[in-house]
């Protein structure tokens, strides 16, 4: 079995940086060809420094790390420091990278990456669509070209930054649209799916059980990351969003879903980037993404602890 080739683009974010974990403990699987940071939950110029610091903390020195879009394509930036902390990572002291941020832009990477490949390459999309979107207007036969894009974001419910949209996508709805009607091979995991996948006290301790660097700063993001989604939606812990998309990739069984036909609202302010899933599909509204609705949280958690115990 080759590895897969893969993109992630992601705003870490903590749960941006335990899926980059996940991925980067598993070369075998997942031949990761870079990493494209946006802003969303804290502002470019941190996401990009915290991915760096996630690969210094992996060991991974080998994963080059490009900084892309600073804001949406039409909004003012909308972060998420009350969520994340003010640094994007904070609970957990990650060490100072040494890896350098890369000069070509990640619009530009992606671009390169997918108009000169070899074999199909695999997205994974954790925070708003503001890289991909721009990629697919200033090069659209990149659409053709693309194996799978795997995208956190939506929510076949309420949402987690209004009433009618997840975060992610209300950011950049917008970009959003651009990527759902480009006529991808597209996977979305929404607030549906990540809600079942909770960290809770026990899987917490057993983060901090692998007595690694890692395995301790995993326990402290999650810590401090749960504190709010604990009491706001009287959770356990805290739902981990961005590790579903990594995980979906490594044992696609854990989760099942089904195809929908998927459209982003952009006009309507009461309801920007709410996410609308029809499940019955026809000429009209043909299926256009695969979207999942359950997870098997205790194997998620399993593979995570297996995973992050090797680095």
């Amino acid at each position: 079995m080759t590895s897969r080739p893969l993109i992630i683009d992601c705003d870490p974010g903590v749960d941006d940086a335990i899926a980059l974990l996940l991925a980067l403990a598993s070369p075998a699987e997942l031949n990761l060809l870079g990493i494209t940071t946006v802003a969303g939950n804290v502002p470019l110029p941190l996401t990009q420094y915290n991915a760096r610091r996630v690969c210094q903390l992996a060991q991974r020195f080998d994963v080059p790390v490009f900084a892309g879009c600073p804001r949406p394509l039409l909004r003012p930036l909308i972060t998420a420091e009350h969520v994340h902390g003010k640094t994007g990572l904070d609970g957990a002291v990650l060490p100072e990278p040494i890896i350098p941020l890369q000069a070509q832009h990640g619009v530009a990477f992606l671009i390169n990456q997918l108009t000169t490949a070899t074999e199909p390459i695999t997205l994974a999309t954790l925070g708003p669509l503001t890289n991909l979107a721009i990629a697919l207007i200033q090069c659209p036969e990149i659409a053709q070209v693309i194996h799978q894009v795997v995208m956190m974001g939506g929510s076949l419910g309420p949402g987690n930054v209004t009433p009618a949209a997840e975060f992610n996508l209300y950011v950049d709805p917008h970009a959003a649209r651009v990527v759902v009607e480009a006529g991808l091979n597209l996977t979305m995991i929404g607030l549906d799916v990540t809600h079942q996948v909770v960290t809770t006290p026990d899987r917490l301790a057993a983060f901090a059980a692998l007595g690694t660097a890692v395995g301790q700063t995993a326990a402290d993001l999650l810590r401090y990351y749960g504190q709010l989604d604990a009491e706001h939606y009287g959770l356990a812990g805290s739902p981990l969003h961005d590790p579903c998309v990594i995980a979906y990739l490594l044992q696609p069984d854990l989760f099942t879903g089904q195809p929908m036909h998927l459209a982003i609202e952009t006009e309507s302010q009461l309801c920007l980037g709410r996410t609308v899933a029809t499940p019955e599909i026809n000429e009209a509204q043909p299926a256009n993404a695969q979207v999942l609705t359950k997870a098997k949280a205790e194997g998620i958690y399993t593979l995570l602890l297996e995973r992050l115990a090797k680095l």
